[in-house]
């Protein structure tokens, strides 16, 4: 089986892992109404409302995504946003509140320029983040959503990406990175310009900064946001004609990859507007020159903000090469299915992945606890060349059947992935020699 055929069954496998089950929006339902009650009983929140917001809001989240909470104050039917001094005396408070409850590694990040109160919920450990007044994060997240309804391709896909990226340790803003939200709009920059293009720009669902229209009474300004929206994406979707992009998810993913190989010397010129789905020259907008960043994604519900402000130089260059050594990996022949999926999962996914059958665990031969597996990831592996396994050993990994997709993803049916290749630790990749891949394509635009 071709490498785009494996690769269409392990995104599959993938997806089903990372997305979301019931379980998973039950336990965040419960986080929500149990910070309600907690809420409820700081005096100086009173009459404050408890509201998810980002990927949780979007549908964008996985199964160990984080959650997103805003406080909002609500005094009166309109806008208001309180200043930083107050939300950090709201948050202290609710920070004292929440130390009698069981909430586990509380932190205070007070001094950032929205102050964030940081925990992990008594069930599952899930990860939140609880802002004041994030009225712009919660339409910013409703945009999202919305955008979901032209092309399904387009969650499933901004999962991909987040799990691939995850994997190469380019999704941590705190280490230089990729915020998710930055690349949620990567995506949607690249559904704006692939060839036949999936999404419109997006100033032809929403003219304007939307952030600026969210004044006067609350109700009324989101109302009109969303109707706006909606009454656009109709039109868009009823009003399509030409060809129809049907390019399948591994197809959208490789060309994703393609499109920002280059990124590192790309991004000294152009930066990537997803409000006009172009590629514009930095010296050409006065918006982005009073600020120069290592690389530029403008927030297109929040211009002229750059979602990637916090990419450093260095970092930038550890992005480009995760882009570009993917590319070029998923375009070479013969690569087995194991090694594929160690290039686009996280090794937590991987090891749900490769877990032994039931069987194993009853019949008493338990594995070590990391399922079996010395994995390490092919970005140290780079310099180690394919045929340091023999064609019978990479034969036996390829897919032969589309069987194990109906089959229970911990079952027999995964012992496709169950033969990794040996690590080399330490090998970093800068020292790869370029020879050794596939040039990277002509363009990448």
């Amino acid at each position: 089986m071709n490498t785009k055929r494996t690769l269409d069954l392990i995104i599959s496998d993938i997806l089903a892992v990372v997305k979301p089950k019931q379980s998973d929006w039950a336990i965040r339902f419960q986080i929500i109404d149990e910070l309600r009650r907690v809420v409820e009983s700081v005096e100086s929140l009173r009459g404050a409302t408890v509201e998810p917001f980002g990927s949780f809001v979007s549908n964008l989240f996985t199964t160990s995504g984080d959650l997103d909470i805003s406080i909002h104050l609500s005094l009166s039917a309109y806008i208001t946003f309180s200043g930083k001094n107050h939300k950090q005396k709201l948050l202290g408070d609710l920070l004292a509140a929440l130390r009698n409850g069981g909430w586990c590694k509380l932190q205070f990040i007070q001094h950032a320029k929205i102050p964030i109160l940081k925990f992990e919920s008594k069930y599952k450990r899930i990860s939140c983040d609880v802002s004041v007044d994030n009225l712009k994060g919660q339409i910013k997240s409703k945009f999202l959503l919305w955008l979901g309804k032209i092309d399904e391709r387009f969650r499933d896909l901004v999962l991909l990406v987040k799990e691939w990226a995850k994997s190469h340790d380019i999704n941590n803003p705190k280490h230089g990175t990729l915020n998710s939200y930055t690349l949620s709009l990567l995506v949607i920059f690249h559904f704006q310009t692939c060839s036949p293009p999936i999404f419109p720009p997006l100033s032809n669902i929403y003219h304007g900064n939307a952030a600026d229209h969210l004044t006067g009474i609350r109700a009324d300004a989101e109302r009109h946001i969303a109707e706006t929206c909606a009454a656009n994406i109709d039109r868009f979707i009823s009003n399509r004609s030409g060809p129809i992009n049907g390019s399948s998810l591994s197809e959208l993913f490789i060309t994703f990859l393609a499109k920002f190989s280059g990124i590192a010397s790309k991004a000294v010129e152009f930066g990537i507007c997803p409000y006009t789905g172009r590629w514009e020259r930095l010296c050409n907008n006065t918006r982005w020159m009073p600020k120069t960043y290592t690389m530029f994604v403008e927030d297109p519900f929040d211009q002229p903000e750059n979602t990637a402000k916090s990419v450093n130089s260095r970092k930038l260059i550890q992005i480009s090469e995760a882009f570009e050594f993917s590319y070029n990996t998923l375009i070479s022949a013969n690569q087995s299915p194991s090694y594929l999926l160690s290039l686009v999962a996280t090794p937590q996914v991987v090891r749900h992945l490769t877990r032994p059958p039931r069987d194993e665990h009853q019949s008493g031969n338990r594995p070590p606890a990391s399922g079996g597996l010395r994995l390490a990831h092919p970005m140290k592996q780079q310099s180690q060349k394919v045929g340091s396994q023999s064609s019978a050993s990479m034969s036996s990994n390829k897919v032969t059947n589309h069987k194990f997709m109906q089959q229970d993803l911990r079952g027999s049916s995964m012992q496709k992935y169950r033969e990794i290749r040996p690590a080399r630790n330490g090998i970093k990749p800068q020292q790869t020699r370029k020879q050794e891949h596939p040039p990277p394509p002509p363009n990448k635009t």
